[in-house]
């Protein structure tokens, strides 16, 4: 498995959003609790899924069995904009019953599709050790990769805003007035006025 430097930088990324999650303050192994905790918080975590997808494919932790091992071999040797897509991937990989009704409502976000690659990818590096060959050649590109994965995912990110930039901002305003609604009907719950 040769990992792309875009992917080098997930894969350490992705290890350490779930070994904090791991354990509490006191050294509890806390991750079942905590993981679920964040996929409950899914709706809100969708914002970030872009700018920090290793925060939010951790809701899929475990979700994943992958039949074609080359098939995510292949994939974790391309850059950020060589990825292939959700679908011509997906048929080589089960996602588990509980997490299928995530996998749909992450599927229809305009990113979805490219995060489900980025989800898959990152849980298929976490449950595959590098070989002594691979962790040499990781340690190799490792000082450059850290930097040229996020140039990577930089440039990736500022495509896509400047594609979606209208349709960024009138999302925008429909989310801020959903949570500032959602503000007034907490606080009309909570026994105050409505603020107008």
């Amino acid at each position: 498995m040769h990992l792309s430097p875009f992917f080098h930088n997930l894969r350490n990324a992705y290890q350490s959003e779930l070994d904090d999650l791991r354990t509490n303050s006191e050294g509890h192994d806390v991750l079942d609790k905590r993981l679920a905790e964040k996929r409950r918080e899914l709706g809100f975590l969708l914002k970030v899924m872009e700018e920090d997808p290793e925060m939010v494919a951790v809701v899929l932790h475990q979700a994943f069995q992958f039949s074609s091992p080359g098939v995510m071999d292949h994939l974790l040797a391309q850059e950020a904009d060589e990825l292939p897509t959700w679908d011509s991937i997906s048929d080589t990989i089960a996602i588990a019953s509980w997490a299928r009704e995530m996998v749909q409502t992450i599927l229809n976000e305009p990113m979805g599709e490219w995060f489900m690659t980025i989800a898959a990818s990152v849980e298929y590096m976490y449950h595959k050790p590098l070989s002594a060959q691979e962790r040499e050649a990781a340690e190799l590109i490792g000082d450059n990769a850290d930097e040229e994965g996020k140039q990577d995912r930089d440039a990736l990110r500022e495509e896509r805003h400047e594609d979606n930039h209208t349709e960024d901002h009138d999302e925008q305003e429909i989310s801020e007035r959903a949570r500032e609604e959602a503000g007034n009907d907490w606080m009309v719950e909570q026994g105050f006025d409505r603020k107008d």
